[in-house]
């Protein structure tokens, strides 16, 4: 899959999360929910990877995952990156990125979340 497709895919994803917007951090596509960042699309040692957060509770489960890594300058912080070059799990894409959402969302966008509604307040 060409990267341009992994970030149609990408926004699909996160731009139907409640008072999400897509914002360029270090020449990357990075997704915010309010101010916080919860996904980036980018490359470590030319390979596209898609970076998210985990809880701290289920980091070592991800990371004994082939697929991921520790996100350079941001793992002490949750962050891990998955491979996105080979064939993806789309559902389990969506999943990863909405615990990363869930993480960083206000109580008001995750009301929103529940309730289905993506539009802003």
């Amino acid at each position: 899959m060409k990267e341009s497709e992994i970030l149609a895919r990408l926004r699909a994803i996160c731009l139907d999360l409640p008072e999400v917007r897509e914002t360029t951090k270090w020449g990357h596509p990075t997704f915010e929910a309010g101010k916080k960042m919860f996904a980036v699309l980018d490359q470590y040692e030319d390979r596209v990877c898609i970076a998210f957060r985990v809880p701290q509770d289920r980091l070592a489960e991800v990371l004994s995952d082939e697929r991921f890594f520790a996100a350079p300058y941001a793992a002490r912080y949750g962050w891990v990156c998955m491979y996105a070059d080979g064939r993806l799990n789309w559902r389990e894409v969506k999943e990863l990125l909405l615990g990363s959402y869930r993480q960083v969302a206000l109580k008001r966008m995750l009301a929103a979340l529940e309730c289905g509604d993506s539009s802003p307040l």
